[in-house]
């Protein structure tokens, strides 16, 4: 069995956002040569998640209203009272433990297994943010 790690950054240039990485997902994969197994994407920070679900603006923006409402910013949060660099983001945490910070998606002929409306997505909550780690391991023959 092969076993294809890689690490992707990305520049996030708002608080919270929802970045499409499907398209820098499957050409890693491709450069992998692994034909069948499967890859799993997990984000390097507690702000932030992966998830997959579809893209559309609207929908987008209905997941972040979603997330503000659960989660507001202002709130008596004991995190804001210390934070370690600076940043007031309990809420950021917070908003995380809703989501997830990884998929694992099956690969087979080489390609991504994923539904007709299915893109996979990083997503900032405590942005923005000019280097963020995304690390992706493939496994497979």
């Amino acid at each position: 069995m092969k076993n294809v790690v890689r690490e992707m950054t990305l520049a996030t240039l708002n608080d919270a956002e929802f970045i499409d990485i499907t398209e820098k997902v499957r050409l890693i994969l491709e450069s992998s040569l692994i034909q069948n197994g499967q890859l799993t994407v997990i984000t390097q920070h507690t702000t932030t998640a992966i998830i997959i679900n579809e893209k559309e603006t609207g929908l987008q923006k209905d997941m972040l209203r979603f997330l503000n409402r659960i989660v507001p910013k202002s709130g008596d949060y004991e995190h804001d009272l210390t934070p370690i660099d600076g940043r007031i983001n309990a809420h950021s945490h917070l908003q995380s433990l809703l989501l997830t910070t990884s998929q694992v998606v099956p690969v087979i002929d080489g390609k991504l297994k994923l539904g007709a409306w299915q893109s996979i997505f990083f997503v900032e909550l405590d942005g923005p943010r000019p280097n963020r780690q995304v690390i992706l391991q493939i496994l497979g023959e």
